[in-house]
């Protein structure tokens, strides 16, 4: 109690001064310029109706006399006839306060804090009552108080006034410092503070696609502080500032004095509707400037009256004073509407409303949630802080004035994030666009089939445009990555939209795989025709002479490196694949067995003419059979081993690829190598032993052209290799056939062509005479 007691003291006295004595008094004994109206209940209000407050007495030792506020203010005075009329009309209406009346006590607080300070004091204390009398706990004559109308006024006055637990309820303080609940647990407003503007004009930069701005603001604590919370407001977001100016008050008579004419302005509340900017002169530069304004409302009833100062109908704070008293009287209707046992307090109670409590009506406005006469919500969260409402306004001109019109509103409830309401028809656009939603952005936005990709060193909403990889898509404007293609499908050709991937393998139908079926089929025709000519002619000497058993299991053996082609066009299927090496690595085997007997015969028959020389036994029919059949037996058995341990099977290749390659995978990577590498040493061991018969006579070539066919035999299928790795899908096995139908081409072309051309074109030659020649 005693604390108390000195504080009070400490403070008035160091405000207004304390006559000499014993007990801290009073010096004013009534509220200068105060408006009072009785009732069960009065509340406080704070206008600045003059602007100009008295010098203080800074010798504290007598009062000062002609001490009244000076300038008087016309805009205040309206807001204090809001709050008449609004206390007028809710006594009237005995449907929301009954057997209740509400009064109120309105002081001038002369737009300074001090004076701000002392109406408040004087209210929550009483008039002519000795502080040393008072008792801390009862109950102020005013429970509640609105106003103040600034932010710094309110802070004093909450700073002082939770002492007493007196809640306050501002209708234009916006200072985003009052929404700290635990400092000032006391305060509420109707005024949305100005982080709910920023946020507010945050989401209409974005709503508008509007990612590179200018902002400027004054050189005062509140353009400092507003255009921090912007830019707080706009981080994170794809909106970048691209420069921060605080400028002079000055700003738009530069503005005009330069001409500049091709910039959209987006305003504050602070200068939206204000009369001394839209002037004449900056139609040229603002015209179509687009901003925020505190909900404006026509109020039936007021302003009723040809005078000027009773001119209050469609004003913005007034309105919010308006809501301010409506929510002040709901709080009370609450009140009444509580139930014994059933109340708040303790043990159940209910507050006596004819002895309130100021900690009772402040416990009920944390609670208030109503609907005013004029259809809007009206509640406080935990902060003391109203929903978020706006006007839209833009600047038209007509008849060379500006005009501010209403297009819109804002509007953000506690849990949602805002929204917003523009007729954009009726929008007139600045910078030249009047009809037109004006462009503002670093880069263009990246169209479908492309990604952002910021540009080093530069704010995020500069970025280039590169196109989406080989599988992935984006199907959106302005995507921050591509996404990649699900299983089995691929990115078209814009990148905009994942489709089906197409089956491929090397078929029938394709041009290529008809191409090599004709020139394998035309092979294996060549080879049957060659057979023929040999089987008619087979009692010839040259026929009998070139060991036609040999020659015949060579020519079936080529027939069947042709047709072995067969097999690697079409589906790949189980059965294909299995067949495709084996029957590829046991044909080419058998053919290089039946070249490498005809060689060491060759070189035997020749080599067993010297004295003590009698090879030929070791070379005779038997012999060569066995020894074709030793080398074919040799592939059969790997190609079994093959086959039982990692068989070729049916796969799919390049899943992440425009087409599902279709082919058949090899199963074993060594024994394919072991085929392969069976068929080129018994290649190479035929190709050395023609080499050391080249030599042989003219008339008895057989040597030279093996060695010719070895060479082509063994040039094809070392160029098959990397042409082999390097060829993607299809292209592997069409590489593939044409090795084998190219060797098989060199064999029968080197080793039956000049044959056929001595059977069929030079009989004469085919005597027993002409091959003894030596």
């Amino acid at each position: 109690m005693y604390a108390c007691t000195l504080l009070l003291c400490y403070l008035t006295g160091q405000l207004l001064g304390v006559d000499g004595g014993g007990d801290c008094q009073l010096m004013v004994k009534s509220i200068s310029g105060n408006v009072y109206q009785a009732g069960d209940v009065v509340i406080g209000g704070l206008f600045p109706v003059h602007v100009e407050a008295p010098h203080p007495e800074m010798e504290f030792k007598r009062k000062k006399v002609n001490d009244s506020c000076k300038i008087f203010n016309q805009r205040a005075y309206r807001w204090l006839q809001t709050m008449i009329f609004a206390v007028q009309e809710i006594n009237s209406n005995p449907g929301l306060l009954p057997n209740l009346s509400l009064g109120y006590l309105a002081a001038d607080t002369c737009l300074e804090e001090s004076t701000t300070l002392v109406a408040a004091m004087t209210m929550v204390t009483g008039q002519d009552i000795s502080l040393a009398d008072t008792d801390c706990g009862s109950a102020p004559t005013v429970p509640v108080i609105i106003g103040d109308a600034r932010s710094s006024g309110s802070i004093v006055v909450a700073d002082t006034l939770g002492v007493f637990d007196i809640p306050m309820v501002s209708y234009f303080a916006s200072c985003v410092c009052l929404s700290d609940s635990w400092k000032y647990p006391l305060f509420f407003r109707t005024m949305p503070s100005d982080a709910e503007e920023a946020q507010a004009m945050a989401k209409l930069l974005r709503l508008l696609g509007w990612t590179w701005v200018g902002l400027v603001s004054a050189d005062d604590d509140f353009g400092r502080f507003g255009s921090q919370m912007l830019i707080e407001a706009l981080r994170g977001t794809e909106v970048c500032v691209a420069y921060h100016e605080v400028i002079p008050k000055a700003l738009f008579q530069e503005v005009a004095h330069q001409n500049i004419t091709d910039k959209q302005w987006i305003a504050n509340d602070a200068w939206v509707t204000l009369g001394t900017i839209a002037v004449p002169r900056n139609i040229p530069s603002l015209a179509g400037t687009i901003g925020f304004a505190v909900r404006k409302a026509d109020i039936h009833g007021l302003g009723i009256g040809k005078s000027p100062y009773a001119d209050v109908s469609q004003l913005r704070i007034p309105y919010n004073v308006y809501k301010a008293v409506y929510a002040i009287a709901h709080a009370l209707h609450d009140m009444l509407a509580c139930q014994p046992g059933k109340g708040p307090f303790l043990n159940g109670q209910c507050p006596d409303v004819r002895r309130l409590q100021p900690a009772q009506i402040h416990h009920y406005l944390r609670r208030v949630n109503f609907t005013t006469p004029l259809g809007e919500r009206i509640y406080f969260d935990q902060n003391g802080d109203p929903p978020a409402s706006y006007d839209i306004i833009n600047w038209h001109v007509a008849e060379g004035t500006i005009q501010f019109v209403h297009v819109g509103h804002f509007v953000s409830y506690q849990g949602s994030s805002g929204q917003f309401h523009i007729d954009m028809d009726r929008v007139v656009w600045g910078g030249g666009n009047r009809h037109m939603v004006p462009v503002s952005v670093c880069s263009s936005p990246c169209s479908p089939g492309t990604r952002k990709a910021v540009q080093k060193g530069r704010p995020v909403c500069c970025f280039d445009c590169l196109p989406c990889a080989e599988g992935e898509v984006s199907n959106e404007i302005g995507s921050l990555e591509c996404v990649r293609c699900p299983e089995r499908f691929w990115s078209n050709s814009n990148h905009t939209v994942c489709v089906a991937q197409q089956v491929d393998f090397l078929s029938y139908n394709d041009s290529m795989g008809m191409i090599l079926s004709v020139i394998s089929v035309a092979g294996a025709t060549l080879t049957a025709a060659t057979s023929s000519t040999f089987l008619y002619y087979r009692h010839t000497p040259f026929v009998r002479a070139n060991n036609s058993e040999v020659s015949f299991m060579l020519l079936l053996s080529l027939k069947l490196c042709f047709l072995c082609a067969l097999a690697f066009i079409g589906q790949p299927a189980v059965l294909s694949c299995m067949l495709r090496h084996t029957l590829f690595g046991i044909s080419f085997v058998t053919c290089i067995s039946c070249l490498l007997s005809r060689t060491v015969m060759v070189l035997v028959a020749f080599r067993s003419t010297l004295p003590g020389k009698n090879l030929m036994r070791y070379v005779g029919p038997t012999q060569q059979r066995l020894g074709i059949c030793i080398c074919t037996l040799v592939q059969g058995l790997i190609c079994m081993l093959w086959l039982t341990l990692a068989p070729p099977q049916p796969a799919e290749r390049a899943i992440h690829e425009p087409k599902i390659i279709l082919e058949c995978a090899m199963g074993s990577v060594v024994a394919f190598s072991l085929v392969l590498g069976y068929i080129g040493l018994l290649a190479c061991l035929c190709l050395l032993l023609a080499f050391l018969a080249r030599k042989l006579p003219d008339n008895f070539n057989e040597a030279k052209l093996i060695t010719f066919s070895m060479l082509i035999f063994c040039a094809v299928w070392v160029a098959f290799v990397p042409a082999y790795i390097s060829s993607p899908g299809k292209y592997s096995v069409a590489v593939e056939i044409f090795a084998i139908l190219a060797s098989s081409y060199g064999l029968l072309l080197c080793i039956f062509a000049p044959k056929c051309y001595i059977i069929l074109l030079r009989p004469e030659k085919n005597n027993k005479k002409h091959l003894m020649t030596r």
